[in-house]
């Protein structure tokens, strides 16, 4: 298996193997939850935010619920992907557009880096949820463009490079609720304002992932497929439980499902996963790739609650993706 496009990032946040997970090639960082709930002067929560390599150094647009429980998107920097300096103030988007409407609030933000600049999607709420995107060339200043779709949608994630000659994305259409369903969905636009090709990628199946399923950090690149991260939920006698696997797909056809494994790769265990505002839950929205070693970090929210961190090699996961079909 080889990475295709891959940075070399020698700064990547690592830990060797401490405690191996039973039946999963990922492993938790001991020193998790790596950015606790209160990093910033009013923050309730920190989490299911994203990551990107930066200058050297690393850079991120951080989901921030205040303590008035308001929902927002806050910018951050670090030098070493664990420590890091989350800005007090939600970013303040300049508006492509004089007409572009208001947002009712912003959560669960992704940043990918496509040709010259990095794109931030989030779910944004305009007369209920639906995709918000917007784009920024140095993480102090923030342009938002027109909501891809209409509500309702969650779960939009950018690919790193045009399909084609198009710009892809993955998406999860919802309802105004706590959507208790969910299918993955691909689509292409042109502009990143008209888009179309919409196809269908995968829907729940059994077990931890029965009820809905959602695209996580934008898709890995690799000779075999795109290693995408995803996250699925069952509905238990006690609510909602959010757990992550990932799946391959077709390099030309992204809707084309090559490998989907039955076992999740982390699900809800430590204690910082099943207690906090919303118990249950290990999201997974940005990761990390050293393209000389194989190193992933993935960073990951936390019973709605903190930031999370596990590490991996990208080869070992595609092989595992594979053979747990």
């Amino acid at each position: 298996m080889k990475l295709i496009h891959a940075e070399s990032l020698p700064n990547i946040p690592w830990e060797d193997l401490k405690i191996p997970l039973r039946d999963s090639p990922l492993w938790r960082y001991s020193g998790n939850p790596v950015i606790r709930r209160d990093l910033t002067k009013h923050s309730n929560s920190i989490f299911n935010s994203a990551v990107v390599p930066f200058k050297g150094q690393f850079a991120g647009v951080f989901r921030c619920d205040d303590t008035a429980r308001r929902m927002n998107i806050h910018g951050g920097r670090s030098a070493d992907g664990y420590n890091w300096k989350i800005e007090d103030e939600p970013i303040r988007f300049i508006k492509s557009d004089p007409e572009l409407p208001d947002s009712d609030y912003k959560y669960d933000p992704r940043v990918v880096f496509v040709e010259d600049r990095y794109y931030v999607i989030w779910c944004n709420g305009y007369h209920g949820a639906c995709i918000g995107m917007g784009y920024t060339f140095d993480f102090e200043k923030f342009y938002q463009l027109e909501n891809p779709f209409m509500p309702f949608n969650r779960n939009g994630v950018l690919f790193p490079r045009k399909i084609g000659k198009n710009f892809a994305i993955l998406s999860r259409p919802s309802d105004s609720g706590h959507t208790p369903f969910g299918d993955i969905i691909y689509s292409e636009s042109p502009d990143l304002t008209f888009w179309g090709k919409h196809r269908h990628v995968m829907s729940p199946t059994e077990g931890w992932q029965s009820t809905k399923i959602g695209a996580g950090p934008a898709p890995i690149e690799t000779d075999e497929g795109w290693l995408l991260f995803y996250h699925g939920v069952l509905f238990s006698c006690n609510g909602f439980v959010y757990a992550f696997s990932a799946a391959l797909l077709d390099l030309d056809k992204p809707w084309k499902v090559i490998a989907r494994p039955k076992p999740y790769l982390i699900s809800p265990q430590e204690l910082y996963e099943l207690a906090g505002d919303v118990p249950n839950v290990t999201f997974p929205c940005a990761a990390l790739v050293d393209g000389d070693t194989n190193r992933i970090a993935i960073y990951y929210g936390c019973a709605d609650t903190v930031t999370g961190l596990v590490f991996g090699k990208v080869d070992e996961i595609v092989d595992w993706v594979k053979k747990n079909q």
